[in-house]
């Protein structure tokens, strides 16, 4: 690939990913060609080109556990099936720290989504499981305005249309907190202001109560001051596995109090 071509590349790059941020994330990558040719910038390049191909091909992300779904059979007599959806934050527990071993909890997280893409596969990869509990984490995507920009009203909405779909089946609820972040490693707080973070928090908190929904914290337990405390994040936005250590238990109480409910 020529720079001829990488400008076409990237030109193309920018077009297709319209609002999910694709000329901000490539900015940099442009920089970098215009001063060294190097395979490893092309192979970044032509990767993220990839991503976003893929991402206008299925923007909901219906195929990631499709195929998983088709195969999963219905639960027990007596099974407590809990189906976790949600993004990285979410789909990452599992790469360290397992992901409740023993437990017949299913991971439903695909890194990168905001909730209106949760709200797409919602049926596909919630309902048609038949859990008995469904934790909802999303969030800190919408904030970064991954796919598009909105305000925590208009995004609020992906919420409460899943809340909504899973009483309807019978699903009871658990809405779990943005996770804090940080500057620690690198700068995260220019995408993810911590004051929009504490806003949609006390928003989920309330609805929560309003709704009858669990509301599942994870916020306060990593949190120091409005920053993630470092020995519980590998890069200040995902937990490392000391996070994700005292994520689960509060998971579970949460799940536990979900299950009491009627």
């Amino acid at each position: 690939m020529n720079r001829i071509q990488i400008g076409a590349a990237l030109g193309l790059a920018i077009v297709l990913g319209g609002r999910l941020g694709t000329q901000r994330l490539l900015t940099p990558v442009a920089a970098r060609v215009s001063t060294q040719d190097s395979a490893a910038t092309i192979a970044m390049l032509e990767q993220r080109l990839a991503a976003y191909r893929h991402l206008l091909s299925d923007w909901g992300g219906l195929t990631r556990y499709g195929s998983e779904d088709s195969e999963i059979k219905p639960p027990a007599p007596g099974e407590n099936r809990v189906v976790f959806i949600g993004d990285q934050i979410t789909e990452f527990w599992g790469r360290g720290a397992r992901f409740f071993p023993g437990r017949p909890y299913v991971n439903r997280g695909i890194g990168g989504q905001t909730s209106p893409q949760m709200l797409v596969r919602f049926r596909q990869d919630v309902i048609a499981l038949k859990p008995n509990v469904v934790v909802i984490q999303a969030g800190t995507n919408d904030i970064a305005g991954v796919t598009g920009p909105g305000t925590r009203g208009t995004l609020s909405d992906h919420i409460m249309s899943m809340a909504e779909l899973a009483k309807a089946h019978g699903i009871r609820v658990v809405l779990a907190s943005i996770t804090p972040v940080c500057d620690c490693t690198r700068v995260q707080t220019d995408l993810r202001p911590q004051a929009k973070i504490a806003d949609w928090n006390g928003w989920l908190k309330g609805y929560a109560a309003a709704s009858g929904s669990v509301y599942l914290d994870y916020y306060t337990a990593l949190v120091d001051g409005r920053n993630f405390r470092k020995e519980f994040t590998t890069d200040g936005l995902l937990p490392n596995d000391a996070g994700y250590a005292v994520m689960a238990p509060l998971a579970e109480q949460a799940i536990e109090t979900a299950l009491k409910t009627r």
